[in-house]
């Protein structure tokens, strides 16, 4: 527990995180990787370019100000960050690496504002905090069977292109054993080491039902403006083929759509979104096919629909499954299909006890805003909605 003496400084930081936040971390970044290259290796750069996790990490730490005598609220985010720390083999000796630079940027930016009492403040909390980060990352790792940082090697056993934009790659482990077991929504971090020497992380939802004897990923290949413009992405895509191996992370992840009541189980998705959906229909289809669910998913158009064939086979298997599909743009078969034209929208989908049943959320960020939103107004109960977020969270429920 913050200290008494230590409390005030940390409360009388929120407007000023408000303000300088973003100049701190960005500050933060460019010391801590400029002295400690080698941690480059565990940061998305692609994100680092756009700006998108130095302002993640901002509003990490205003919440964590901002939130300070309200572990509750904290604790889905925490439990967010110890995954995906996990997912990256983060350690407990890169915490004083962190803690330093964390303290010496809030130095940097603020000048004589930050005097000594503020940044004992600040060291205290944040070793507060990352005790806390610690012991629940080692509980991960107890629990994977794996050391921090460890990778499986993983063979490529199939390829199937499954949109435009999407591939699936079927994966078994190259020694033969079984594979780690999972929990549908969870994903994996798959590690790619590139001829400059560098090393990059990134994250992909398993898109199959824990059962199966394999993991699938499926990738969306990420060909934008930014640089490095969908480095592992675009290299999974053009590189790998059937029988090759990659290095795969143990499963972790803290978003598992799960029936919680008789009512529908309610999974909204968009683009990409649809991954770790997939994985949880699959496996409602093999475990548990009367549950009563309602599977909504927008794409741009039939072409950038993913797996369309889970969907199809689902509905063989749950005949209490409602599925809904929204299209920007129809061609001849989606218009004669039940394909709603446009954005997906909550009018336009099929009803439910809003009162009870749990609605899950994955998509590119304006989608789930959007949908968050119009589910509130709705009169969806708050803690009745949950959120998968693909890359850095800007935690706008916090701040």
């Amino acid at each position: 527990m913050l200290s008494p003496s230590a409390k005030p400084y940390i409360e009388a930081s929120v407007p000023v995180l408000r303000e300088h936040g973003l100049a701190i971390t960005q500050t933060f970044y460019r010391n801590m990787l400029g002295e400690h290259p080698e941690l480059k290796n565990l940061f998305n750069m692609g994100n680092q370019a756009q700006g998108t996790q130095q302002q993640s990490l901002a509003a990490a730490v205003f919440a964590y100000a901002a939130n300070i005598d309200n572990p509750q609220a904290l604790a889905p985010v925490v439990s967010r960050i110890v995954h995906k720390h996990a997912s990256l083999g983060i350690r407990a000796d890169h915490y004083p690496i962190v803690g330093r630079h964390l303290l010496r940027a809030i130095k940097e930016t603020l000048g004589e504002a930050a005097n000594e009492p503020l940044i004992d403040a600040w060291a205290e909390a944040y070793g507060l905090l990352a005790d806390a980060l610690i012991a629940e990352e080692q509980k991960l790792y107890q629990a994977s069977t794996l050391d921090a940082g460890a990778l499986v090697p993983m063979k490529v056993i199939d390829i199937r292109q499954e949109s435009e934009l999407i591939r699936s790659f079927y994966l078994e482990p190259a020694d033969g054993k079984p594979v780690l077991p999972f929990l549908p929504g969870q994903y994996v971090s798959v590690a790619v080491d590139f001829p400059d020497g560098s090393r990059q992380l990134r994250q992909y939802s398993l898109s199959d039902a824990p059962e199966r004897p394999y993991y699938r990923i499926s990738v969306k290949r990420e060909a934008g403006k930014i640089t490095p413009p969908g480095q592992v992405s675009s290299w999974l895509h053009q590189h790998v083929t059937i029988g090759d191996v990659i290095a795969v992370s143990a499963p972790f992840g803290e978003f598992n759509p799960t029936p919680r009541t008789h009512e529908p189980l309610v999974l909204l998705s968009a683009g990409a979104g649809i991954t770790p959906m997939i994985s949880v229909l699959n496996h409602l289809a093999l475990t548990k096919p009367s549950q009563a669910v309602l599977f909504a998913h927008a794409a741009r158009d039939r072409s950038h629909h993913a797996l369309q064939a889970d969907i199809k086979e689902a509905l063989t298997r749950m005949p209490n499954l409602r599925v809904a599909t929204f299209y920007e743009t129809m061609d001849d078969e989606a218009a004669e299909s039940e394909t709603v034209r446009g954005y997906m929208q909550l009018a336009a989908l099929p009803e439910w006890d809003k009162q009870q049943a749990d609605v899950y959320l994955c998509g590119p960020q304006p989608f789930m805003n959007l949908m968050w939103e119009e589910l509130q107004r709705a009169g969806v109960p708050t803690e009745h909605l949950h959120r998968e977020v693909f890359g850095p969270s800007l935690l706008e429920h916090l701040i």
